[in-house]
């Protein structure tokens, strides 16, 4: 099946997709800090460049986009019917680099939390899902 949009437009609409500053990001990092969290963002040095650390708890964050690292049984995953073999490649060596990442930072002692797009897409869902961050942080929250 060909690509409904030209090669320019194409290129175009793939230059906006950000991988730092997200929308889902920024309303997690709105509510961390009027919660009284004070953060650090996308640290170089830790493996997998988190996007939020929180270094008194000892805790990052990753905000995942659910097509980028492949949710699994999420209704925003849906694999491209075009160049199929290569999006499949690229999701999963994006998800092999996370669980690395993931197993590099618990080596070295933090907790890391995973949030995922889905689950802060609608107003009741983040209420739900910072009500369970707060305990990932802190659990006597």
């Amino acid at each position: 099946m060909a690509d409904v949009h030209s090669k320019a437009t194409r290129s175009f609409n793939m230059s906006r997709i950000r991988s730092t500053n997200t929308k889902p990001e920024m309303r997690v990092r709105k509510f961390l800090f009027s919660t009284g969290f004070r953060y650090r963002l996308h640290q170089k040095k830790l493996p997998g460049k988190p996007d939020i650390v929180l270094p008194k708890y000892k805790t990052v964050i990753f905000i995942h986009g659910c097509f980028w690292h492949g949710h699994d049984g999420c209704r925003y995953f849906v694999i491209p019917k075009t160049r199929t073999e290569w999006w499949l490649e690229k999701i999963n060596r994006n998800k092999s680099n996370d669980q690395k990442s993931e197993n590099a930072l618990k080596d070295m002692g933090w907790n890391v939390i995973h949030i995922w797009e889905c689950e802060i897409k609608t107003q009741e869902l983040f209420r739900l899902r910072t009500v369970e961050l707060l305990k990932e942080i802190r659990p006597d929250f």
